[in-house]
């Protein structure tokens, strides 16, 4: 019994996710349906679940795989995994130390400043509509929460937008369809309907 409630609890949660997201996209008019986009995938849950999703909505997905690599052999893993999707996967290698170095970036200022610029250039390339991004509302709680800690005015308060320019330059908007949702139904997602 107990096995069949919880089936049931799951599908409902999943399907619910599916059509907020999907409702998120057409009511924030982030794609048009078939468009094609430029998918960020890290391998991390966040990304993975953005790419379900939007296969699941009829996109047509591209995606982009950033290796910076600065966690060693887990950074490795990490594109490994991404080309295990079973994608034709973009994926994109950055001496991110020696760039910040050059650049007197930080570290993540450095790594932001490639993946934004290389995101453009391949969204072009490959004519996709929008770069999309995993950021979801816990993200967005941190942003700001991190704003107020700078010392923001009223633009930072409302942190992260829906879509957005690319920070480093291009036509072609940033989008982050999972705001509307939280991690926890983003783990929830994964685990029990996709098994990753």
């Amino acid at each position: 019994i107990f096995a069949g409630l919880n089936c049931a609890y799951t599908r409902t949660y999943t399907t619910y996710m599916l059509r907020r997201v999907q409702k998120y996209i057409r009511d924030k008019e982030l794609l048009q349906s078939g468009d094609r986009v430029l998918v960020c995938v890290s391998g991390g849950a966040d990304s993975i679940a953005l790419l379900d999703v939007l296969q699941r909505g009829g996109y047509d997905c591209v995606v982009a795989h950033c290796n910076f690599h600065l966690r060693g052999e887990e950074s490795d893993r990490d594109e490994a995994f991404v080309r295990r999707l079973g994608e034709e996967v973009n994926i994109k290698h950055f001496d991110t130390s020696a760039f910040a170095t050059k650049q007197g970036l930080s570290i993540e200022m450095a790594a932001r400043k490639l993946r934004y610029e290389w995101f453009a250039q391949i969204a072009k390339e490959e004519g996709c509509k929008a770069i999309a991004v995993a950021h979801h509302q816990n993200d967005q709680a941190e942003t700001i929460l991190l704003n107020l800690k700078r010392g923001t005015g009223i633009r930072g308060l409302c942190g992260m937008r829906a879509k957005s320019s690319n920070p480093e330059g291009g036509d072609i908007p940033v989008i982050r369809p999972l705001l509307c949702t939280t991690r926890d139904y983003i783990e929830h997602y994964l685990r029990d309907i996709r098994h990753l």
